[in-house]
């Protein structure tokens, strides 16, 4: 629903004045068009991108307001798509002129020619985006809405200017906003628009992979991730882009024993991680934490299903999808296999039983990702039984006071052995050689079993007790 309705308050930021005055002397038709109409009439904040359209060329009126401006901002120029961009007052403004477009088959990249301002709001993806703002002095502030997209607004509706057969056969991204805008917009699809994209699902083929996953990571970082997922599943798109997700879908029962649908429960997991994380990488940790369960899944007769191993398959199947999808593999991609790695770890650790050595490894292992891993742990507890869901959050909280004991007691996260191997070489008067590290190694396990503190002089005692029992001399 439309929050604001006097359009011209929109326009109050001065670079509109600007844009007014550089069109006038021009003798051109401006207006402002876009996501910055339709976030300002839905209050979403005040937008830091500006789309502009211009009645003959994009670029001269970007030359003209750039003269206008303090400083004289430079302008990135795209002769290709007759564009022009500037950046001024903390804004991103684009200038282009208006166009009709048409498409090939095997390419979103259109065919453009000059058009006029309608032809310009039918190529647009939604009506909801094809909402223009007058910046002409006699009508500053004027709404142009020749596809009623204001109502759409009013019943919170995406559809297309145009058939949606053609408009998304001919830009086949725009079946990913529709449902990146469902998600962040809590937008329903018109039923035709969305019955269309299940038919031309195929077509995304055409995009390229860095676009995909552009606007998978906006439905990802969404307030509930799961609606984009559920519509790209319902759509047929998922399969598509992620059939190692698709793959965990359904419930097997052989011999009355089943299990859970592992696809439901993942969408489970990435709504709870989302309520506790804006973190971009901790979400994607929760969406693929189980993507190795279809490859491991098993019956056996006496226990059942198994998923053995599924973590390490899965941390596995992280670089190949990461790859597949040209997303970054530094960090970011190191910390997601890792999660999916050690996902299951604090779950086994939360016994009331647990020991201070089964922490200190969970420690060790996890050095300064150990919140991330809790975070993820807690968000994987979807059961429904509450006292189940009570247990469990409880038990997880002992883990937590228990990681924070065993630090403070021990100091592990990032751990350095006590005493180096320059210092073992110069006790036992070695060269470079296995049994250095086989000592450090020892030395290590120690402190971990809790045989020893993690201080200095209880590490060299050890240190001097392996060495006798490697046959080594001390010198010191």
């Amino acid at each position: 629903m439309p929050k604001n309705t006097n359009y011209k308050s929109a326009l109050k930021h001065p670079i509109f004045k600007i844009i007014s005055q550089a069109a006038e002397n021009l003798n051109l038709e401006s207006y402002v068009i876009g996501g910055f109409v339709r976030d300002f009439l839905l209050d979403r904040g005040e937008p830091k991108d500006i789309d502009i359209v211009a009645i003959g060329s994009g670029i001269d009126l970007a030359t003209e307001v750039s003269k206008l401006l303090p400083n004289n901002p430079k302008i990135q120029i795209f002769k290709t798509y007759g564009t022009a961009m500037l950046r001024a007052f903390d804004l991103e403004i684009e200038f282009v002129g208006a166009r009709k477009e048409s498409y090939t088959e095997d390419s979103r990249n259109p065919v453009v020619e000059n058009g006029s301002l309608e032809d310009d709001q039918r190529r647009r993806d939604f009506t909801i985006n094809a909402l223009a703002l007058n910046l002409g002095e006699a009508n500053f502030g004027d709404l142009v809405d020749p596809f009623n997209g204001i109502e759409d607004l009013k019943q919170q509706l995406l559809q297309t200017p145009l058939d949606p057969d053609v408009t998304y056969s001919d830009d086949p991204l725009r079946m990913l906003r529709a449902i990146r805008f469902a998600t962040q917009l809590h937008f329903k699809i018109e039923p035709k628009s969305l019955a269309s994209i299940s038919k031309n699902k195929n077509r995304i083929k055409i995009i390229s992979k860095e676009r995909i996953i552009d606007e998978v990571n906006k439905i990802l970082l969404s307030e509930k991730p799961s609606i984009g997922f559920a519509l790209l599943h319902k759509t047929g798109l998922l399969p598509i882009i992620f059939p190692q997700l698709t793959a965990l879908e359904g419930i097997e029962e052989i011999e009355g024993q089943k299990h859970k649908d592992n696809f439901w429960h993942t969408l489970e997991v990435v709504d709870n991680i989302s309520e506790n994380t804006d973190d971009l990488w901790l979400r994607w940790a929760a969406l693929l934490h189980d993507i190795g369960k279809a490859p491991t899944k098993k019956f056996h007769k006496k226990i059942g299903w198994t998923f053995h191993g599924h973590e390490f398959v899965g941390s596995k199947m992280v670089y190949k999808l990461f790859k597949q999808m040209k997303m970054p593999l530094n960090d970011k991609m190191k910390l997601v296999q890792k999660l999916v790695l050690m996902s299951s770890r604090p779950i086994v650790i939360s016994d009331e039983n647990v020991t201070d050595s089964a922490v200190r490894r969970l420690v060790f292992d996890a050095g300064n990702d150990i919140e991330d891993l809790m975070t993820l742990c807690e968000a994987d507890i979807t059961t429904k039984n509450p006292k189940r869901f009570k247990k469990y959050h409880n038990n997880f909280k002992k883990v937590r006071e228990k990681i924070k004991e065993v630090e403070e007691k021990d100091h592990i996260r990032n751990f350095q052995p006590p005493v180096s191997g320059e210092e073992i070489m110069a006790f036992f008067n070695l060269k470079p050689s296995r049994e250095i590290g086989i000592i450090k190694e020892a030395i290590k396990e120690a402190i971990l079993e809790g045989e020893i503190p993690n201080e200095y002089e209880a590490a060299k005692a050890f240190m001097l007790k392996k060495g006798k029992k490697l046959g080594l001399k001390s010198v010191g």
